[in-house]
């Protein structure tokens, strides 16, 4: 049943049967029982086991983070328009049933009986669904039938509920569905035209929506991508090109967006959320419209935008062409067209928060409707109750705590005429640093921040150890080849740390962070260590039984070490010549 026709009962419209509950104070949907029930639709086929994880000579396989569970549900296979890429929404595969499967990372969610209501809270759309809060009822089958899902295979995982969490958010310029066909290239099979990092803190007190311009030029990685048939071909990577092409090109799936933007800031991808055209304009009407402001008129013939100067309440064709025009501002380039998308994601999310949607349960259905027809996501998050815990977590955010930065870029010195731009490492570095370590980029609530400081500055505060009496084993997860043996000869030769030792490359996926962990018994050599070797409170991994007396600690370099001595802890402020805006705020585009 939906607010389309299918389904409906006596012409009766779903969203005209809400009722308010008074003891929960959400409005339910009060169903009327149908006279025979359809059957239920065949379940898809399985898919074939994930590939093994990509390696690089010499190390392990490129990952950062934590190491993830090597054990990966078998996600269902499904008809696709081409290798890695959505099929088309008109040949849409049968409703699957609800997810199964579990790992160390995931909690099987309770499903309750097929023929009650759905408990729908917080968004159907994630990245704007931090928006949260808001409360719908709808049938379990007819939400999980919308949702369109591809395998990445292990550039994804399952966290949803615990930990910190990266979920990239691509906006694809693929020309398909009504309406779209006049947008530049009509047979384009689409690119990572709008890309955003949403990173979200562990605790849930704040974001991070970063911004990656498409023109960006980097390395896109060898990426395994499962084709149609159940199997997994290998693409191959590709040196110094735009980032864009790591979707849609050459049969690239999302999960070689999520790879190559792993690459670039050293931040695990959990998920990805995909939206093409129709999405924009499905999704800004269904919540009646998004709040803009221009500084000035904009007349783009390309993207068909024609709007004065001042606010407007946008929706539809019109909401697309906002976030595609760029001929019609300043400098007529995608940095100027990111700030326009950001406004708009942070006017979005405003709306969906605000009183006049979190209480209209036509406009919470036709939300719901839209969004999982609209979106695209990975299998970890590909079913309403994965949604559901998502929204249930993103919802904790305030607005003011949601910052939108773009990352740090300087035009392309190999160019004339520059059409193309490169990573500002200087600027770039440390707002990743910040990212990795959870330091958040606006002003948190103060007692949470107190707590933690006070929870990290335990760690170091207390005893240390002499140089001589430090334990230590070094092992190699994403530094630089041979800085085990690097840092060895360092600490043996200029701190005097004679008991330490090369312990070579640590097994499975590389980390992130650099991690020292240690025995409780071993606390004053962790302080020492940590004196010496620059690393933050959070890099302190302690465990719960003590050492024996010759036992060493763990020393594990991530992709965050650069040499010994040189301070691995995070900055507390980001760069002040980054573009940043808060999501609580509304800005007059240039």
């Amino acid at each position: 049943m939906d607010a389309q026709g299918r389904g409906r009962a006596d012409d009766i419209d779903p969203a005209d049967q809400w009722v308010l509950d008074p003891n929960t104070g959400n409005y339910v949907l009060r169903l009327q029982a149908p006279a025979a029930r359809p059957a239920a639709p065949a379940p898809r086929r399985g898919a074939a086991p994930a590939p093994a994880p990509r390696s690089e000579p010499g190390r392990a396989a490129s990952r950062s983070g934590p190491p993830r569970s090597a054990s990966r549900r078998a996600a269902p296979a499904r008809e696709e328009a081409q290798p890695g890429m959505p099929p088309q929404r008109g040949r849409r595969a049968a409703p699957r049933p609800g997810g199964g499967g579990s790992s160390r990372r995931k909690r099987r969610q309770r499903a309750g009986g097929k023929k009650k209501a759905l408990y729908w809270t917080g968004g159907v759309m994630a990245f704007v669904l931090v928006a949260g809060g808001a409360t719908a009822y709808a049938l379990l089958e007819h939400f999980n039938g919308n949702i369109s899902t591809v395998d990445v295979g292990d550039a994804g995982s399952d966290t949803i509920t615990d930990g910190p969490m990266n979920i990239l958010v691509l906006g694809t310029d693929t020309r398909t569905g009504k309406g779209n066909e006049g947008y530049g290239d009509k047979n384009s099979v689409g690119h990572a035209d709008t890309t955003i990092l949403f990173h979200v803190s562990e605790d849930r007190t704040n974001a991070t929506a970063l911004s990656i311009p498409r023109d960006l030029i980097t390395d896109i990685p060898d990426c395994p991508t499962k084709q149609p048939d159940g199997t997994t071909d290998v693409i191959p990577g590709q040196q110094q090109t735009r980032f864009n092409k790591s979707l849609g090109q050459g049969g690239r799936d999302p999960g070689c967006t999520m790879r190559t933007v792993e690459k670039i800031t050293g931040l695990q991808v959990d998920h990805f959320m995909m939206a093409d055209f129709n999405a924009v304009k499905t999704l800004s009407t269904a919540v009646g419209g998004v709040d803009v402001c221009l500084a000035k008129d904009i007349d783009d013939p390309k993207s068909h935008l024609k709007l004065s100067a001042g606010k407007h309440t946008i929706m539809g064709d019109d909401a697309l062409a906002f976030v595609r025009t760029r001929h019609g501002l300043q400098f007529e380039s995608d940095l100027d067209r990111i700030k326009l998308q950001q406004q708009f994601l942070g006017s979005m999310i405003r709306k969906m928060k605000s009183g006049d949607t979190l209480s209209d349960p036509k406009k919470m259905w036709k939300l719901a409707e839209a969004a999982t027809n609209a979106l695209t996501v990975n299998t970890g998050i590909g079913t309403v109750n994965k949604l559901i815990a998502l929204a249930e977590n993103l919802k904790k955010i305030d607005l003011k705590n949601i910052t939108f930065v773009t990352l740090p870029v300087v035009n392309n010195p190999a160019e004339k005429v520059a059409s193309t731009v490169v990573l500002n490492e200087a600027e770039a570095e440390p707002l990743f640093a910040m990212m990795r370590d959870d330091v958040s980029l606006t002003e948190v609530a103060k007692k949470k921040k107190a707590d933690k400081a006070a929870k990290d500055k335990a760690k170091l505060k207390g005893d240390r150890a002499e140089p001589s009496e430090v334990r230590v084993e070094v092992l190699n997860s994403g530094a630089p080849v041979g800085a085990a043996q690097t840092t060895v000869d360092w600490l043996q030769n200029s701190q005097g740390v004679i008991r330490s030792a090369n312990a070579g490359n640590a097994p499975g996926e590389e980390l992130a962070k650099t991690v020292l962990e240690y025995a409780p018994n071993q606390a004053d050599q962790a302080r020492a260590l940590a004196d010496m070797m620059g690393l933050s409170a959070s890099a302190l991994k302690p465990g719960t039984e003590d050492a024996g007396p010759t036992d060493t600690m763990t020393l594990t370099l991530g992709r965050d070490f650069d040499e010994p001595g040189k301070p691995l802890s995070a900055p507390t402020k980001a760069p002040e010549n980054i573009q940043r805006v808060e999501a609580d705020k509304q800005v007059c585009a240039q």
